[in-house]
């Protein structure tokens, strides 16, 4: 039986959104975005936009490592000969 392509899709996207929003939570807790940016060439952009940043960067990373998880969980193909 084949998964739809939009199942696989949520199935990725869905979870990752979900750690994204407490990754974005715990690190920003953690660290003020206005004082990781004050030395940088940022250093004008808002603190909601810093978040909004943080959290698609987060979301970007959860979601590549689901990715991976799903592709490395496919089966390998049997070797030639083998039984």
């Amino acid at each position: 039986m084949r998964i739809p392509v939009i199942q696989k899709i949520i199935a990725i996207l869905w979870p990752s959104f979900l750690m994204a929003g407490v990754a974005t939570v715990l690190f920003f807790t953690a660290f003020d975005p206005a004082l990781i940016l004050a030395h940088t060439a940022f250093a004008d952009v808002p603190r909601l936009g810093a978040y909004t940043v943080g959290f698609f960067l987060f979301w970007l990373l959860t979601a590549s490592s689901c990715l991976l998880t799903c592709y490395f969980q496919r089966p390998c193909d049997r070797a030639p000969g083998a039984s």
